[in-house]
């Protein structure tokens, strides 16, 4: 698998050496359908990128039932929490098909940030150009959820 990475679109117009210094940062992946990948809440350690199958992402709010948010698809990118920062994954994935991924752990993005500044922005900037608008999306879609759930009447004093 990690031989498709200069055909990857998050790849493109690398050349070899770049490819060979991102090459041992990536390790490959592949789980059944039906398997959580992680869940909501666990250690924000992988960004993962999918080569083949189907992820559904989805959200639990703290006081309602879990959201499917949506479905990722080859190419796609997931646990973006691990380069953010963020300490915990904030929402959970599940494959529903068979999947194979290479992914990287966040921190070791940041390494080769720090260390080649050129091709850590290039794929940093790439990696966000595929992300935003879904955060765009799951913000609008959680919110309306959200919002719905609190003008339906409970039945609850």
């Amino acid at each position: 698998m990690l031989d498709s990475l200069p055909q990857l679109p998050l790849f493109n117009g690398f050349g070899p050496a770049r490819i060979a210094l991102l090459k041992p940062l990536f390790e490959s992946f592949i789980c059944a359908t039906g398997t959580m990948i992680f869940e909501q809440g666990d250690p924000a350690q992988y960004l993962y990128l999918l080569l083949k199958g189907d992820v559904v992402i989805q959200y639990k709010p703290y006081d309602g039932p879990v959201i499917m948010l949506t479905r990722l698809h080859s190419g796609d990118v997931f646990g973006w929490s691990a380069v953010v920062g963020s300490l915990k994954y904030t929402s959970s994935i599940v494959s529903e098909s068979e999947i194979e991924a290479i992914r990287i752990r966040g921190n070791q993005l940041w390494e080769m940030v720090a260390e080649h500044p050129e091709t850590g922005r290039l794929i940093i900037d790439r990696l966000a150009r595929i992300v935003s608008p879904r955060w765009e999306n799951a913000h609008k879609q959680i919110q309306s959820l959200l919002n719905s759930n609190q003008t339906e009447p409970t039945g609850e004093k």
